[in-house]
């Protein structure tokens, strides 16, 4: 027979388990795996593909990831972090380098060779969410960044339930994280990898600023750190601009960035052949 005590803290326990807040299976779980329904079948492929390397233990190595061709590779040492001092004799993935695996993997094609900014802002894009838009309309596969838009400095793979597999930092191995909304999110970008739709032209020059509004004075937005493939959907006659020995007053709005860039930048005709004139 129990004690009274006994039975007082039997009944304690058993109030608790039955008021304590359910925790979904979802919430609960940290394996790495599509967590949610809707994706495309090319995402779901990415995120297993990013997956495999988190089952793998692979490191995390600053700088691994971007060789000639995707997959791991042996990284270098951030002289900003110390505990990268071991990356150069790790073979693995910094964040874009992991993302660019995994599309690599999944589409069978290298549509994502870049860093985190040139990820975000790929051509290949089929939807952007900002960080007011949270985490409620995004499916396993889309893209989440952090930083502002001239400096976006991570990106990882969403998962679903608030889940998302990344290549964090130096010191590390890849991993499954909480979606961290308030360290500086940014928002995220759905990838369509099929045929690129629209004006698509090439930039050159390197450190090549877009602008929020078709003039050198106005905001900086982001800048091509090369030559960049671009999606253009109108030009028009704005601000003159003279630079490396070209002068044209022509600019076109780039949708993927919200931006203009000027079209000296832009390898073609001074006026872009086939490109109608901007409305606004």
């Amino acid at each position: 027979m129990l004690r009274r005590s006994g039975l007082i803290g039997t009944l304690i326990a058993l109030l608790v388990c039955l008021l304590w807040p359910p925790v979904s299976a979802a919430a609960a779980d940290s394996s790495c795996r599509v967590l949610a329904p809707g994706a495309s079948a090319a995402a779901e492929r990415a995120v297993g593909a990013a997956c495999a390397q988190v089952a793998a233990d692979v490191w995390y190595t600053w700088g691994g990831g971007h060789g000639p061709q995707p997959g791991a590779t042996y990284g270098q040492v951030d002289p900003t972090d110390p505990a990268s001092e071991h990356d150069p004799e790790r073979l693995g993935f910094d964040c874009s380098g992991l993302v660019r695996h995994a599309y690599a993997e999944a589409t069978g094609s290298d549509i994502l060779n870049g860093v985190a900014g040139a990820q975000y802002y790929t051509h290949h894009a089929a939807g952007r969410f900002t960080a007011a838009d949270g985490l409620a309309p995004l499916l396993p596969g889309d893209l989440l960044v952090w930083g502002t838009s001239q400096d976006l400095h991570h990106i990882a793979i969403y998962l679903g339930a608030g889940k998302m597999a990344e290549a964090r930092q130096s010191g590390t191995k890849l991993m499954v994280s909480d979606v961290r909304l308030n360290s500086g999110y940014y928002g995220a970008v759905r990838i369509d990898p099929g045929p690129v739709t629209g004006h698509v032209f090439r930039t050159w020059g390197t450190g090549v600023w877009t602008k929020a509004q078709p003039s050198t004075a106005a905001a900086r937005v982001y800048a091509f750190p090369g030559p960049t493939t671009i999606r253009v959907e109108c030009q028009k006659h704005a601000e003159k601009v003279t630079s490396d020995g070209y002068t044209n007053d022509a600019w076109s709005y780039l949708p993927d960035y919200k931006a203009w860039v000027t079209n000296i930048y832009i390898q073609g005709a001074a006026w872009l052949e086939n490109v109608p004139t901007c409305t606004f």
